[in-house]
């Protein structure tokens, strides 16, 4: 899971903490993330940390979780998303869920993504927000031919990705080897989604797949609107995880 930006886009004041630490409903980010996991059944959740970091230790140590949660330090964090997954590349050696930190979801959304057939599939809502901020998934005939922000590929259908991608071991083991050409040269001008869009050009069609998760509640929390959104619209219809 990545955790470690700014947040500079919700043009908050200099004190305001990590967006994994934004409460709803008296619970932080971070601990519905724990929570959902943990009742799916997955080993632990690696938080990639780096602005305030220790804000987010305080708070595993205050929820008791620290057996489930563990961090990593991403020390390159602040040249954007993409160094704080370069960070993470040692976790990817298994079967694996990569995650954004800053959303606010139903656990039968994550359900959905882990029950899946497909080892390696993205999570992906058809009601798709305007604007070029929305990740697109498009498809050709069915098959996912892009996955971009703004795609270029010839595509007849696209939907928007949540910030939610599960990995086979083949595939997960390939992300580091995916970074590698844009890290090595230190570049900045890229968004860490053109290392899954390339795994997925690499790969035989048909490899990675989609869960649909149109019509349950989520939201990125990335610009003010979003966070009120999620407060008014996305909050109140999250399901209680079962007893």
């Amino acid at each position: 899971m990545l955790a470690a930006g700014f947040g500079e886009r919700l043009e908050m004041a200099a004190d305001f903490p990590p967006k994994i630490l934004l409460r709803f409903g008296g619970k932080t980010l971070l601990q519905r993330h724990a929570e959902i996991l943990k009742y799916l059944g997955f080993d632990e959740l690696v938080l990639g940390v780096g602005n305030k970091a220790d804000q987010i230790r305080q708070e595993i140590f205050n929820l008791g979780i620290g057996t489930f949660v563990r961090t990593v330090d991403c020390p390159e964090y602040a040249r954007g998303a993409p160094y704080t997954l370069w960070g993470l590349r040692a976790e990817f050696n298994g079967p694996a869920v990569f995650m954004d930190g800053d959303v606010l979801y139903d656990h039968r959304l994550m359900a959905r993504l882990c029950e899946s057939s497909h080892q390696t599939c993205f999570a992906m809502d058809r009601n798709v927000r305007p604007g070029d901020d929305p990740v697109k998934i498009c498809f050709r005939d069915d098959e996912i031919v892009d996955f971009h922000k703004q795609p270029s590929a010839p595509h007849d259908s696209f939907a928007e990705w949540i910030g939610f991608l599960r990995l086979s071991p083949d595939i997960a083991g390939q992300v580091e080897a995916a970074l590698e050409p844009y890290i090595s040269v230190g570049r900045t001008d890229f968004i860490y989604e053109q290392a899954f869009g390339d795994l997925l050009r690499a790969s035989p069609l048909g490899t990675f797949a989609v869960e649909d998760i149109t019509g349950l509640p989520w939201t990125e929390i990335d610009f003010p609107h979003d966070l009120e959104y999620a407060r008014t619209e996305i909050y109140p219809r999250l399901v209680p995880l079962p007893e």
